[in-house]
Formats: C-alpha cells, structure tokens, sequence
C-alpha cells in the first residue's frame, strides 16, 4: 500500500521533533526541531499539482545512489518502505546536529516552547526563524 499526501504529513509530524514549514511556494518542509534553535531541513514534499509527486529527503551518499535508480515515485512505493526511508533520513540529519542544538531538543516540552519563543523574539527584524 502507498502513501498519500496526508498521510506522508501524519507519518512524518509524528516522529520525535518534527516541524513543518511552507516554503518556497507550494512546499511542505519537514524539519527535525525548530529552525529558531537550529532546526535543520530533511525532507520536502511539492505540493504543486504541475509536479507531480515530488518528495525530497537525505538519504546520504550510498544511498542516494540507490535510491536514484529507482524509477518509482514516493506514492508508489510501499509505505512500509518509505517510511523507513524517512525514519532514516530524519536520524542522519539529526546525528549531524550540533551538540547544543540536541541538548534543546530533549528539553521538555514546556521549557522547549519557551526557548523557542524567546529565540524568535531575540532574531533579528525582518528575519523570521
């Protein structure tokens, strides 16, 4: 069974720290934490009907490789294995994440929302986080 768009954004909201964003256009950006506490980007999901089903993750080299000579779109791919794509995709940027950047994510959740907020408030006008 594939998956849909929704539920590709279910799937991918409910592992540890996710967010998501709307960016550069019609694009839903999932990020493991919040970009105001340096969140970082690992995957995208075009929702531009001209696009087609466009679904971007890090995959890292070998994988990469792997994964492009696959002629299947993500819809038609198994959710089984696609979410374990996206479980993979989501550990490698999170191994990759400064020390500092981890230490925020496994505050709780309450003083996690307040360091958020008070980082969005100290960026700088004009530059949202």
């Amino acid at each position: 069974m594939s998956m849909d768009a929704e539920s590709l954004r279910t799937f991918l909201l409910s592992l540890p720290d996710v967010c998501e964003t709307m960016q550069w256009g019609d694009n839903l950006v999932y990020w493991v934490g919040n970009k105001a506490i340096g969140g970082k980007m690992f995957a995208l999901a075009s929702l531009e009907p001209d696009h087609g089903a466009v679904l971007s993750f890090a995959a890292g080299p070998e994988r990469f490789a792997e994964l492009v000579e696959v002629e299947e779109r993500w819809n038609t791919l198994p959710a089984a294995e696609l979410k374990d794509l996206l479980r993979s995709a989501r550990s490698l940027v999170y191994e990759k994440m400064p020390a500092r950047t981890k230490t925020a994510l496994a505050l709780p959740a309450g003083e996690k929302k307040k360091l958020i907020a008070a980082k969005k408030r100290a960026a700088p006008k004009g530059k949202k986080k």
